[in-house]
């Protein structure tokens, strides 16, 4: 997916809005060996699939988290565009995704803040796979500019609320 060059602004956004998901997979093992090599995370859950599955237990190979982490937070940055600015995330692994699983990231807008300068926005997000399992849940918080106004400071410093 090449990432959005669209620009967003706070007035046009409305509560209840979901964002355009970023959907990856199937995750093959060849992407889940490169992303553990990447970030060198060793654990053989992620790469060796006898090791998983007879010493471990588990059903299969494992999503890593991180590239979990990393799928929220391109969805995010993809929609925050060039003139917004991903300020806060948060989630939590709350279930496994295994190998040759296509997973989809996800957010809904659930508040919007208007500051003085640029407005804040705050949203429920998540991966889902293909049976609809929820893994990931979690929120964000967005600036964006408003529009005909000025641009979000770079580098941006938390307001104080």
């Amino acid at each position: 997916m090449i990432p959005s060059t669209q620009v967003h602004y706070f007035d046009d956004i409305n509560i209840g809005d979901s964002i355009p998901s970023l959907t990856k997979g199937p995750l093959t093992s060849a992407h889940l060996m490169r992303w553990s090599a990447a970030f060198e995370n060793w654990h053989k859950i992620h790469y060796d699939a006898p090791f998983a599955v007879e010493h471990d237990k588990l059903p299969a190979l494992l999503v890593n988290g991180s590239l979990k982490q990393q799928f929220v937070v391109q969805l995010l940055k993809d929609w925050a565009g060039p003139e917004g600015w991903v300020w806060k995330a948060s989630f939590q692994f709350r279930a496994m995704n295994l190998v040759n699983e296509t997973l989809t990231a996800w957010a809904t807008i659930t508040g919007k803040t208007a500051l003085q300068d640029y407005g804040l926005v705050t949203l429920e997000l998540g991966i889902i796979n293909t049976a609809g399992k929820e893994s990931t849940p979690g929120r964000a918080t967005i600036t964006l500019p408003f529009r005909g106004g000025k641009a979000v400071p770079y580098p941006f410093v938390a307001p104080k609320l």
